[in-house]
């Protein structure tokens, strides 16, 4: 009674902090002047000093303080994070493509622990916890009482050790699992040549599927030597795949994106002052040479992910399929305070080409495709044909083979899916691919929606782009260099570049 009690509390909260979250935002900014600001300083100081000295145990001093700077940075979004030394030592494992844990990421939601998505080939993918879930529970310790970083903490521990997590997925019933931790090794790009699961064995329609889980250090390499190989195969078409993709570093789905550009707008990041803003252009030369594109995303795409959909969207070089996305449109960076330590801050929000902010809203798919179970009501062959009648004629250029041997009863027992089985299976992926198929038949590339809308344009507003204008101006231009199957051109490169060190918000356990 008392777990059903707890778990009906997880879920009250985030509901009752929502509440309380759009009427903070209602309410204007507050700026203090600089002697109030040091009245402020000097209570916290006061409180800190009453704490310490009348708690009832002895205080923990450094955890008090490292306490209030999170609480600080938290108050602004949920993002925004204190790093103490191993925590920020923790966090560059991410660019190494290797650190220790359950393979998920998770973010904060008004106090609670949300799963972003799960690593592929991971125990947290394996042990089927998707994008969404709300984790309630750590070793049957409920997460409210915990930060973040605390939460990541706990889920952390050696190899082969066990952790119990309680879910509350979205019907609203907790189930509680055991994962064993394990050393996680993030290989960000897998590719292969598919066939769609109707396609007869004589097909030479090659279709190349690329999925990308992550936006690290190396994917841009990867997706070079992954298109490279899948143009000497001769494929027709491209499936992008970037569902359950958290994001990653903003340079790396910069690079993603420009893979598959000729030319025009990758993304724009916007700071604080109107004139902050550095805006991204492709550089000459499609890797894919003009083919077919389509990218799959869904709840559990991200950030960089959304980046690279919204580029490739607006372009009119990829039609988008899936789901609506995540809708993180916002940029993070580490500050590094000099001791070890350092914060985790919201510096920018990107906007993709047509000027579109996708902040809490989302990359809207061009043809919505959901997550659904194909069930065959009509047999490929009927029984009931010209062929099944008795003395029919025969063809006798007929391509037909003879049907394959019925599977053995341990065959037909057997819980391993092939991938091709499972290939068959992802009801998205197969649409994906049927629309390369389609449109390399045609010889069309997708028709994006239109640029800007009127409520954008006006959002955006003449001043705020005159501004940009002329920052852009101010600032030198970065030659980057050409890409190795470059074409021509007579669009010139952007002006400017994205922050290196810029990556999202998510934790990784």
């Amino acid at each position: 009674m008392l777990k059903k009690f707890l778990v009906l509390m997880a879920l009250i909260v985030p509901m009752t902090a929502n509440a309380a979250d759009k009427k903070k935002k209602e309410e204007p900014v507050v700026h203090l002047t600089d002697e109030q600001i040091y009245d402020e300083l000097k209570k916290f100081a006061m409180v800190f000093e009453a704490a310490r000295e009348n708690f009832v145990e002895e205080a923990d001093e450094k955890k008090m303080l490292e306490a209030a700077m999170n609480g600080m940075l938290g108050a602004l979004d949920p993002h925004s994070s204190y790093l103490a030394a191993d925590e920020f030592k923790e966090f560059s494992e991410k660019s190494h493509g290797e650190f220790g844990g359950l393979g998920i990421q998770i973010t904060s939601d008004r106090g609670a622990v949300r799963v972003i998505s799960p690593i592929d080939d991971t125990p947290a993918e394996k042990a089927g916890i998707k994008a969404g879930d709300y984790i309630t529970h750590i070793d049957d310790e409920q997460v409210f009482d915990l930060t973040l970083n605390q939460a990541v903490k706990k889920m952390k521990g050696r190899p082969g050790t066990k952790v119990k997590l309680t879910i509350v997925s979205d019907d609203g019933e907790p189930r509680t699992i055991t994962l064993k931790r394990a050393i996680i090794k993030v290989k960000s790009v897998k590719f292969e040549e598919k066939k769609l699961a109707d396609a007869t064995d004589d097909t030479d329609e090659k279709i190349g599927y690329i999925r990308i889980s992550d936006f690290g250090a190396t994917t841009a390499k990867e997706l070079r030597e992954a298109i490279a190989s899948l143009e000497k195969a001769k494929v027709i078409g491209y499936v992008l795949d970037v569902r359950n993709n958290p994001g990653g570093y903003l340079t790396a789905a910069i690079d993603v994106s420009d893979a598959f550009l000729d030319d025009g707008e990758i993304v724009s990041t916007r700071g604080k002052k109107k004139t902050d803003i550095d805006r991204v252009f492709a550089k000459p030369g499609d890797l894919t040479n003009g083919k077919p594109v389509v990218v799959l995303i869904n709840h559990g795409s991200a950030s960089a992910s959304e980046i690279v959909a919204g580029a490739l969207q607006d372009n009119h070089r990829a039609l988008v399929m899936g789901s609506q996305s995540f809708g993180k449109g916002s940029v993070q960076q580490q500050k590094p305070l000099g001791d070890g330590t350092a914060i985790h801050i919201t510096i920018a929000r990107y906007y993709t080409p047509s000027g579109r902010s996708i902040q809490n809203e989302g990359i809207t798919p061009d043809v919505e495709v959901l997550h659904s179970k194909v069930e065959v009501l009509e047999k490929r062959e009927s029984m009931y044909s010209e062929a099944s009648f008795k003395n029919s004629l025969k063809n006798d250029k007929s391509k037909k083979k003879d049907a394959k041997k019925s599977k053995t009863d341990d065959e037909e027992d057997a819980p391993e899916l092939t991938d091709a089985e499972k290939d068959a299976l992802d009801y998205q992926l197969q649409r994906a691919m049927d629309m390369v198929r389609a449109m390399s038949k045609l010889n069309m590339l997708p028709h994006a929606k239109a640029d800007v809308s009127s409520d954008d344009a006006a959002e955006l507003g003449e001043e705020e782009n005159a501004d940009a204008e002329k920052a852009n101006e101010a600032k030198a231009p970065k030659k980057a260099p050409a890409k190795p199957a470059a074409k021509s051109s007579s669009k010139p490169a952007g002006k400017s570049s994205a922050k290196p060190a810029a990556k999202a918000p998510a934790k990784k356990k």
